[in-house]
């Protein structure tokens, strides 16, 4: 037992030599080469039978244990790497007692055990201590917390304009975000954080709507449901659309507009995040309230919310046409996956194009469809000199200007809807992007929902590099200014930021400044902003949520679960591009853009508690990797316009003098190359302004090393996809993470005081809504092929243990695929 122990002291310590000098020569620590001398001297002296091999690793151990509290400090997760294979090694040694005491002729067993046994326990306490002594940080008493003033952000009332998405009670849900003022906040106040222990599944309703064995597309299961009246209304990946009692989770109608398989396939994903509900003023013959969406295959579809049929007078047949006037024919190039806003009568509807393609990609035209007609209204197309002119004869919208994909907010009262761009085509290039591109770029526009014509824009991201295109949708909320209350707007974005506008003006109602963000250039061809604007008075979500500070990355904070791999992470840090925040891309291996393209924040967006005056979030903590591939090097690539039939495993660009390649910075076990935590949850206080309580959320039982699920209950703080829900009674209901779990945390101190384990991922936004005396929180429970959580075709929903309670109802739809 000792020979193979000395064969592996002295493998590992060639595997850290080679690993080692590898870093040193790329100019990163030392440590490890001093670690491999030693690993190789304490095989050796146990082959020569040497007493001084269990000193030699009681030397090293001490030495690792000082220099790894040094580099990492005390933090558990960032240890792992450090320590945990001089654990193994003291461990195993300490174990082999009995064969060393004779090899060694040691006497007394004290001295082996202080030397093999203690530095492991002391290392692997530095380990388990902080990861289970892993409190939500929090700045502020909670009983202190429920009596101060929040008046200032009291609820706002439904806008005055006529229409359903406008309005927002306890047993409504009319819009994607709750109403059209997107504050994902529930008025049903029934469960608390006293009782929400009491909640159980009460039904479940399966969609049918599975991912096909012959896919070659991912599904994502990112809906929210509307409530409105008695009926749910949702939808499933693939786009069908379903109405179901909102008590009892009973089918009433399902529609399956059966999209173009192909759609998918240029995509890689098939999603639908959400629907609209329209209800006429007037009186209508066919549809007097009906459902309005879009699809993967570029339709938007309209079918009678009473039935499910189509309405057969609303544009051609109930369909409009999303390719028109758009000089693209592709599948799926077009593709809405987040509901339109309705108001004024019109949907107002943007589209997914797909990143990284060709320079002839659709135009990113936002349109607004009468609700009633199906006729287009308006258009507002940047690459016009006049965005919302109408078309001549023959004209086409402009190709590859920044496009609108995320969810969208309105404000009847002031007539505006609110769109997020992202970046005109050619995400990690900018080399050959217009003035209007530039200016237009990540941009919150306000547009008149009666004409199209633009009121005002603000830029949140200066010459776009990282596809930091706005994905979260805006909250409305009033904000306390020094002439009293201003109707505003707070944008969560990718970049980390968060701003505050005034929503009738784009002012900034929190200062903006600009952050120094660069130290040299870009590729030959591109430029890079040296100054990116940032909100200092408001926290951001640059690594964990805080306020003040911007984490910045350095090669102590590579990791790995092993030496090795954190080692490989080591020497990629210093082979990457690194400049801190806004790091341009560069060809080779690349640039760490930190946060990554996933944000920060991403669609799933924040949650508004006015009651307490809070802004609840999720937020991601990995970087991303990208490099550009110069042109001659992938001279034969082509894009989905040329191919329709092949996807490059990289963005080819066509067009530009580059392609690209974005991926997670991840190590060869297919593990962040940065300790846990990768997500949090968070409650940032609109008052002081400050971070009120964060804390990691989502455990390791769902994944792990290479893929494979560990089973471990461990919170490690994983990323997420969706977003939260908050609720007058207190509580934040939340599924988003990598594990198959809905959860609810104290609105206040952030504490988790519920969990359920679910069949499949929640990557959707909950919602919650008042029906028969009862409160009900709701989550489709579908998964997300991308993200790698459990597939399903669920929508669930729980409430307080009704009395008589034996167990939830399961209802199926009968759609077949």
């Amino acid at each position: 037992m000792l020979i193979a122990y000395a064969v592996l002291s002295i493998l590992t310590g060639v595997a850290l030599l080679y690993l080692g000098a590898r870093l040193v020569v790329v100019g990163g620590s030392a440590y490890y080469l001093f670690a491999s001398v030693a690993a190789i001297l304490i095989g050796a002296l146990i082959f020569r039978k040497s007493v001084w091999s269990v000193w030699v690793l009681c030397g090293l151990s001490v030495a690792t244990l000082v220099w790894g509290l040094m580099e990492a400090g005390w933090n558990g997760w960032a240890l792992i790497p450090r320590f945990d294979w001089l654990v193994v090694m003291g461990g195993v040694l300490a174990a082999l007692w009995p064969v060393s005491r004779r090899v060694f002729a040691f006497h007394k067993a004290g001295p082996y055990f202080v030397a093999t046994l203690v530095p492991a326990i002391f290392m692997l306490t530095c380990i388990i201590v902080p990861i289970l002594d892993n409190p939500a940080v929090n700045t502020a008493d909670h009983a202190v917390l429920k009596e101060r003033d929040t008046a200032i952000f009291s609820r706002n009332a439904p806008d005055r304009a006529v229409g359903v998405s406008s309005s927002h009670d306890a047993s409504s849900w009319t819009a994607y975000g709750g109403s059209n003022l997107s504050q994902k906040f529930s008025l049903a106040s029934q469960i608390t954080p006293e009782n929400v222990g009491d909640m159980v599944k009460l039904w479940e309703f399966h969609t049918g709507d599975l991912r096909p064995a012959d896919a070659r597309y991912g599904y994502a299961a990112e809906n929210t449901p509307l409530k409105v009246g008695d009926t749910l209304y949702l939808c499933s990946p693939s786009h069908a659309v379903f109405a179901i009692n909102a008590s009892t989770g009973e089918e009433k109608w399902h529609y399956d507009p059966h999209v173009d398989k192909a759609a998918g396939f240029t995509n890689g994903v098939t999603i639908c995040r959400g629907v609209a509900y329209y209800e006429a003023p007037q009186q209508l013959t066919q549809c007097q309230s009906r459902i309005i969406w879009g699809t993967m295959d570029s339709r938007l579809l309209a079918v009678d919310a009473q039935t499910g049929a189509p309405c057969e007078d609303w544009a051609d047949g109930g369909a409009y046409d999303l390719k028109q006037n758009t000089d693209t024919d592709v599948p799926g190039f077009i593709s809405v996956t987040s509901a339109p806003t309705i108001v004024d009568g019109v949907a107002v509807v943007g589209h997914m194009v797909v990143d990284g393609q060709d320079y002839r990609a659709p135009a990113g035209v936002v349109r607004a469809i009468d609700a009633v007609t199906g006729e287009l209204r308006w258009a507002w197309d940047l690459g016009r000199e006049t965005p919302n002119a109408p078309l001549a004869e023959g004209e086409h919208f402009t190709h590859a200007t920044p496009n609108v994909w995320s969810p969208m907010s309105a404000d009847s009262d002031l007539n505006l809807v609110y769109v997020g761009t992202g970046n005109a085509s050619g995400d990690f290039y900018g080399g050959n992007r217009s003035e209007k591109d530039e200016e237009y770029t990540d941009a919150v526009v306000a547009l008149d929902a009666r004409t199209g014509e633009e009121r005002w824009h603000f830029r949140t991201v200066h010459h776009d590099l990282w596809d930091f295109d706005i994905g979260p949708a805006m909250n409305l909320v009033d904000w306390p200014t020094e002439n009293g209350l201003r109707p505003a707007l707070i944008q969560a974005t990718k970049a980390g930021s968060i701003f505050v506008l005034d929503r009738e003006t784009g002012e900034p109602l929190e200062p903006i400044e600009m952050y120094d963000a660069t130290t040299g250039p870009g590729v030959p061809g591109e430029r890079v902003s040296a100054q990116q604007p940032m909100s200092p008075n408001m926290p951001n979500t640059i690594g964990a949520p805080n306020k003040g500070e911007i984490e910045t990355l350095a090669e102590a904070d590579a990791w790995g679960i092993s030496p090795f791999d954190q080692l490989l992470c080591r020497i990629q840090f210093h082979q990457m591009r690194y400049d801190g925040l806004f790091t341009p891309p560069t060809v080779g291996i690349g640039s760490i853009s930190f946060p990554g393209n996933h944000g920060g924040m991403n669609w799933g967006g924040g949650a508004i508690d006015p009651d307490r005056g809070l802004m609840l979030i999720n937020s991601e903590r990995i970087p991303y990797q990208i490099y550009l591939i110069p042109r001659d090097d992938i001279a034969d690539a082509k894009s989905v316009v040329d191919d329709r039939d092949h996807k490059t495993p990289f963005m080819p660009q066509i067009g530009l003098p580059y392609g690209a390649k974005k991926q997670p910075w991840m190590g060869p076990l297919k593990m962040p190359c940065i300790a846990p935590p990768w997500g949090y949850v968070a409650a940032l206080d609109l008052k002081s302004k400050d971070v009120l309580w964060r804390r990691p959320m989502g455990t390791a039982a769902d994944s792990g090393p290479l893929g494979i699920k560990t089973g471990l209950p461990v919170t490690v703080g994983t990323p997420s996809n969706g977003g939260p829900l908050a609720t007058a009674g207190g509580l934040m209901f939340i599924g988003a993470a990598l594990d198959n779990y809905l959860r609810a945390y104290d609105s206040l101190s952030g504490e988790l005081v519920w969990e359920y384990r679910t069949d499949a991922g929640v990557n959707a936004n909950p919602m919650s809504y008042e029906i028969n005396g009862q409160q009900l929180i709701v989550a489709q429970v579908g998964g997300h092929d991308g993200m790698g959580t459990t597939s399903g075709d669920g929508y669930v929903a729980w409430g307080l243990r009704p009395e008589g309670y034996t167990g939830p109802k399961v209802v199926r739809s009968d759609m077949t695929r």
